[in-house]
């Protein structure tokens, strides 16, 4: 077992910033964490709101920005439905009000989508959100919750780049915007404000969810991974139609006797899983949501292999230099080595793939 410099093991020095992908989120496990260990003050936290916000407000909230930029937020146009885009967070700050008890979310960034009718699409969104923090401390489990309590501002959003020039040039004919800009306001909307909850359980994990999840349900997610000691990054499903790509992550390594690890089920037709740094992969995910020219990565590739369907769940476990990483899905022919033919932009010779994965950081 991998341990710091203090004596504690991964599980127990990372436990407690664990990378999820909503900023508030990962602010508040460490809160948690922190009174979790002595059940006398359970019923005190629990019953009263100011000791919990006191908590809050002096060991969670300097966290919320640096979690929040490490991450991209995967969007999906309903609940449970798999992702078909991401928002990746460039800017925030964080507003604290103590009287009223509040912490103010402002943040802004760039992503990708997919849908139909405009096939790929790039956009910026800018947004404020006001957040009330609350958890519960039960048994075994921690349940934290940030519910909106209000839209302070936005979200603002801007399409940028539609793959599809039929619905780009319809769209620009609407005054209110576009079927795009309607799409992609309904995500930002629905996927960015509608609070969240993070179940923290010591021997099975933690585990994220949109929306606000109450005892003793838990977060559905397409892998078990009760009874893992690694970190997980995230677990989801994913769609990736053809000429398009997923930048999944960044996943950061922190130590270098760690690996990442990702365990895949794929349905659909083959793709390539290319993993590259950040940087390469910032500035080729940079081209891919503004619409430039497909090609490959702007830099190196540190690991990958195609992946194929209909061979069951496949483990995949890369040794890399401490640093952060994306691992990219891609459904082109110009990166990687499947090379699938070009499609035209139809949606009825779209080959999608489906793709369910769980991203861990661990040992051998």
């Amino acid at each position: 077992m991998i341990r710091n410099s203090q004596g504690r093991s991964l599980a127990e020095a990372r436990g407690r910033s664990r990378l999820l992908p909503a900023a508030l989120a990962l602010s508040v496990i460490a809160l948690a964490a922190m009174v979790a260990g002595c059940p006398c003050i359970r019923v005190p936290v629990n019953a009263s709101p100011a000791l919990r916000w006191w908590l809050f407000s002096n060991f969670g909230a300097q966290r919320i920005c640096p979690e929040m930029l490490k991450r991209g937020l995967p969007l999906r146009t309903q609940d449970r439905a798999p992702a078909v885009g991401r928002f990746f967070p460039a800017q925030c700050g964080v507003d604290i009000d103590g009287d009223r008890q509040v912490v103010t979310v402002h943040f802004s960034g760039t992503g990708y989508a997919f849908t139909t009718l405009t096939r790929r699409v790039g956009f910026s969104c800018t947004a404020s959100v006001e957040y009330r923090m609350d958890f519960w401390l039960g048994e075994e489990d921690i349940y934290v919750w940030g519910q909106v309590n209000r839209i302070v501002n936005g979200p603002s959003f801007r399409l940028g780049y539609v793959e599809n020039p039929l619905a780009d040039a319809a769209t620009a004919a609407t005054p209110l915007g576009t079927v795009a800009n309607l799409f992609g306001n309904q995500i930002a909307a629905g996927e960015l404000t509608r609070g969240f909850t993070v179940v923290r359980n010591e021997p099975r994990g933690d585990s994220f969810a949109l929306g606000v999840i109450q005892p003793p349900q838990r977060p559905i997610t397409p892998f078990d991974v009760s009874g893992s000691e690694s970190l997980t990054y995230a677990n989801e499903t994913v769609e990736v139609h053809g000429n398009a790509r997923d930048y999944l992550g960044p996943f950061e390594i922190v130590d270098e006797d760690q690996r990442l690890q990702l365990k895949l089920y794929l349905e659909g037709p083959a793709v390539d899983v290319l993993v590259v740094d950040r940087r390469t992969g910032d500035a080729w995910r940079e081209d891919y949501q503004t619409g430039r020219p497909l090609g490959p990565p702007p830099g190196p590739v540190w690991a990958g292999a195609p992946l194929v369907s209909g061979r069951g769940e496949q483990r995949a476990s890369y040794r890399l230099p401490v640093g952060q990483y994306y691992v990219v899905i891609d459904n082109t022919q110009y990166a990687g080595t499947m090379n699938p033919p070009f499609q035209p932009l139809n949606p009825l010779s779209d080959p999608m793939a489906k793709l369910s994965y769980v991203a861990q950081l661990g040992e051998e």
